[in-house]
């Protein structure tokens, strides 16, 4: 009988320094919902985060780079784990799954996000940028993937939900009346805006 299909799939995203084996983001997922009649805090189930804490989260990062730095494929599989990797200037990017999962999908989330943060950092992924836009980097990985589930793959689309908007198409909250007449202006545009979707609605 084949497996609950589950749109889990990716159990950590990982970026690390080569040049110090140093943990720069690291991003471990359980999946939202394991299999019926598992113990509490079990993870002996498919999918399951097999490095709770983070002395075991640390030891497998160290043995994955140390095997991944005389590697010349993309692909490999370490500690019953599917990881894709890509070297970017001084950082390892990678993506991490079961040792059942798709490496074409993992490998291209791993592309996805090795080109968002070109287009993100402008073209400099290195630590030192990183470390420098760790909000816009976290969030690119966040709009990639939720709680293991990969959401987007798109390069150009997750950057430009990510990115900060430019200061001149920001709204200038000078220009915004915030006194008691001012709000109550907007509450009478707003009420006629609505009656008037009201009535073309009915």
């Amino acid at each position: 009988m084949p497996a609950s299909l589950s749109l889990f799939s990716v159990n950590a995203v990982l970026i690390m320094s080569t040049e110090d084996s140093s943990r720069i983001f690291a991003k471990y997922y359980s999946p939202p919902h394991p299999p019926a009649g598992t113990p509490a805090n079990s993870t002996d189930y498919p999918g399951a985060n097999p490095y709770p804490t983070l002395k075991e989260q640390k030891s497998f990062e160290k043995g994955l780079l140390e095997k991944t730095l005389k590697q010349t494929s993309d692909v490999i599989l370490y500690d019953n784990r599917v990881v894709v990797f890509k070297l970017e200037s001084d950082v390892m990017l990678y993506v991490i799954g079961g040792v059942d999962e798709n490496e074409v999908l993992l490998y291209n989330v791993v592309v996805s996000l090795r080109d968002v943060l070109n287009i993100l950092l402008r073209g400099s992924v290195d630590k030192r940028t990183i470390v420098e836009n760790y909000d816009l980097v976290s969030l690119a990985i966040d709009e990639i993937i939720d709680d293991g589930i990969i959401l987007e793959t798109d390069p150009v689309l997750i950057s430009s939900r990510v990115s900060r908007a430019p200061a001149q198409d920001a709204p200038n909250m000078k220009s915004i009346d915030l006194s008691e007449q001012g709000l109550l202006n907007a509450w009478e545009f707003g009420k006629r805006r609505l009656a008037e979707q009201l009535r073309q609605g009915l």
